[in-house]
């Protein structure tokens, strides 16, 4: 009976290893790739170019005596400008980035200024010619490599001098205004994302576009004449710019090791 045992043990060993030698191996299935974490920590450089408007809630007073000449009224303009900056970021984890910029911008935003109280109405042309700004940015990754942002910080601006003319006739009236600077703040943002040339990968460089809107000091405008002259009435001046860029923009650490989430 042992005997009879032990041989059919053996039969069932011998019969369960040929059944799993004719089995093959499992296939190896790789598994699937990670989606790439890229590292936003580094400095950058941007240039690029846009449109914006100032406007303006202006009024005519004395000079000598400050008693207003004239109501309200909103005046204000339109142009073009181009702008260069630099900056560096912070990514301090997969999803946030925090940075500092500077920037300048250059062009001509220009519109009108008027004085209805001398005598017959007069005006000229005011010019933005180039302003520059400081400060900071936070952003959210809605994408691996697609930033939104907001930004705000200080900012100051230059402003152009204009001679006047009657308003009706177009005739020169022998007054003029002389350039000033003012100073201000702005908040902002904009996206900023990738870019392919050609369909070919391209790292480093990035397209970014953003909204600002600046507010700057008053400056109350006095009116001269030739020799540099008071000539009786200031126009008070508080502008408010908006402007709307894109910039082509080069990140010098781009893929850089990715950014732990903690």
């Amino acid at each position: 009976m042992k005997k009879f045992l032990v041989a059919a043990v053996v039969s069932a060993t011998m019969i369960g290893s040929a059944s799993a030698a004719d089995i093959g191996a499992r296939p190896y299935k790789a598994p699937p790739p990670y989606a790439p974490v890229y590292n936003w920590t580094g400095f950058y450089i941007f240039g690029g170019g846009g449109g914006g408007l100032w406007s303006a809630d202006t009024n005519i007073q004395d000079t000598a005596t400050g008693i207003p000449l004239s109501v309200n009224q909103r005046q204000g303009g339109t142009g073009w400008f181009g702008t260069v900056g630099a900056g560096y970021d912070w990514q301090f984890n997969t999803s946030w980035v925090a940075g500092i910029f500077g920037d300048g911008q250059f062009g001509s935003i220009r519109g009108t200024i008027q004085d209805p109280s001398f005598g017959t109405s007069i005006s000229g042309t005011l010019k933005m010619q180039d302003a520059w700004a400081v400060g900071g940015r936070l952003g959210y990754l809605v994408a691996p490599n697609v930033l939104s942002y907001v930004n705000a910080g200080y900012t100051g601006s230059h402003w152009s001098g204009t001679d006047m003319f009657d308003t009706f006739s177009g005739l020169p009236v022998g007054v003029h205004t002389d350039s000033f600077n003012r100073n201000g703040w702005f908040v902002g943002g904009g996206v900023e994302n990738s870019l392919n040339f050609f369909g070919i990968s391209s790292p480093g460089w990035f397209m970014k576009t953003e909204y600002r809107a600046a507010w700057y000091q008053r400056k109350d405008i006095s009116e001269l004449d030739a020799l540099n002259t008071l000539v009786g009435n200031d126009i008070r001046f508080k502008p408010v710019v908006q402007t709307i860029s894109t910039s082509l923009v080069y990140r010098f650490n781009w893929g850089g090791p990715p950014v732990p989430n903690y």
